[in-house]
């Protein structure tokens, strides 16, 4: 079972690789997707920020091939693997998912960011580079795409805020969510770095016209530049 495994989330990864070439580009939710079109939601980071997945779908590809040639047996990898295989297995139809349905695509990411999260909390303490590492980015960015996900949709639907109220829901949100998992995995800096990198993303795509979301934002980022010196810190002197 370990074995098939391995190779499952081999494939599984390659797969999800290879599907943005199979499916129509999505770069945010069309105008005809939502009742009330959100063109360019000040909870979307600039569109710069979304080449990260150009090295998540890389080194999660290098991640399973090292898993499947050298720890096909491991019992540490392999249950790891299996949330990871769930995430990965929703993961490559998403797109597809997300340029038909705003709704469907949130409840979507939400399931992959979660068993994502999972797989980085039992991820095995060897290897770093080779299994945490690669899973912690890609659990980081979907904690904050989820976040844009679902800002996006509950102001397109015009669920009782505006696109402004729930970017501050979706960055406060993003931020609860990204400490109390680095307060689980404190070892993973590479988690709270992507998270990082998103909030960057939305203080460049709103600059000083949307300076209360930008100074939100760039406080998010202090926050946990603060939570993981300290938390850091604490485990190594333990």
């Amino acid at each position: 079972m370990k074995q098939f495994n391995a190779l499952f989330t081999l494939i599984l990864a390659v797969a999800f690789a290879v599907s943005p070439l199979l499916t129509s580009p999505f770069s945010g939710f069309r105008a005809d997707q939502l009742p009330v079109p959100q063109i360019d939601p000040p909870i979307q980071p600039a569109g710069y920020a979304f080449a990260i997945w150009g090295l998540i779908y890389a080194w999660l590809v290098i991640s399973a091939v090292y898993g499947f040639l050298k720890r096909r047996d491991a019992g540490d990898w392999n249950r790891a693997r299996i949330p990871l295989m769930v995430s990965l297995a929703i993961g490559v139809p998403w797109l597809a998912i997300a340029n038909a349905s705003a709704i469907w695509a949130t409840i979507t990411i939400i399931l992959m960011a979660a068993f994502a999260i999972w797989s980085l909390i039992i991820a095995p303490t060897r290897d770093r580079w080779l299994f945490q590492a690669p899973v912690a980015i890609y659990a980081g960015w979907l904690t904050a795409a989820t976040w844009v996900s679902i800002g996006t949709t509950m102001a397109g639907y015009d669920v009782l805020l505006n696109a402004f109220g729930w970017a501050v829901v979706g960055i406060t949100g993003a931020l609860i969510v990204a400490l109390a998992v680095f307060r689980k995995r404190s070892m993973a800096p590479e988690f709270l770095f992507t998270v990082i990198w998103a909030l960057a993303g939305i203080i460049i795509s709103n600059g000083v016209e949307g300076l209360i979301i930008s100074t939100l934002a760039a406080a998010g980022i202090l926050i946990l530049l603060a939570a993981m010196t300290m938390w850091v810190s604490d485990d190594v002197r333990a």
